[in-house]
């Protein structure tokens, strides 16, 4: 099975992105990209935990509502959260209305604001878990990996909640610690560009 379609272009791309209408345009601009933004990392964080059980594209479509309903993923504000949010979220229809995964949210706001006292931003954590190039499966071959089952484990130890090794993989690949684009895909060079000129955190 080929693992690269042809995109509206004629160029190849990633096969998973022609599921559907929305993917293409986040598998072009942000998936496998480099992001070194606090407030980016912890929305993919706390979207990858929505999404655990679902498809990314019930995610995707309502990521503008979540973003809304979270303050942009502003993990200061989100930390004040009171009950009186919760029962707030669970009334959110623009959003997945699960109280386990809401309260997660929460919760991981305030471990990012100790690990941000901790470590000087939450990106300085979570890069050191970049896999060695050596290290790496084939693109798209993969569910979890050494390093993500090592920063699922960390995490957990930390008090974060909705993190394992699967969903901090898939958290990977979208945030740019690995590049998993397919080898042919004409997004990878990009990405692997952005890679290369990309600044390190806490390096």
């Amino acid at each position: 099975m080929s693992m690269t379609i042809a995109g509206p272009d004629g160029k190849s791309r990633c096969s998973w992105c022609a599921s559907v209408p929305e993917f293409l345009p986040y598998h072009d601009t942000e998936w496998g990209y480099p992001v070194s933004d606090d407030r980016r990392l912890f929305e993919k964080l706390s979207l990858e935990g929505f999404q655990s059980g679902l498809s990314w594209r019930t995610i995707l479509v309502k990521r503008d509502n979540f973003r809304a309903a979270f303050h942009d993923f502003d993990f200061d504000r989100i930390a004040r959260f009171t009950q009186r949010d919760v029962e707030r979220l669970l009334q959110d229809q623009g959003i997945i209305r699960h109280r386990g995964k809401i309260e997660a949210v929460i919760n991981n706001a305030a471990r990012a604001q100790e690990l941000v006292k901790r470590e000087g931003s939450l990106a300085a954590f979570v890069w050191r878990y970049e896999p060695h190039e050596e290290h790496r499966a084939e693109p798209q071959t993969a569910s979890t990996s050494a390093e993500s089952v090592a920063l699922s484990k960390d995490l957990k130890k930390l008090g974060w909640k909705f993190v394992g090794p699967t969903t901090m993989y898939a958290f990977m690949q979208a945030m740019g610690l690995i590049n998993d684009h397919a080898e042919d895909c004409v997004i990878r060079a990009k990405v692997e560009r952005a890679r290369r000129s990309f600044q390190r955190p806490g390096c």
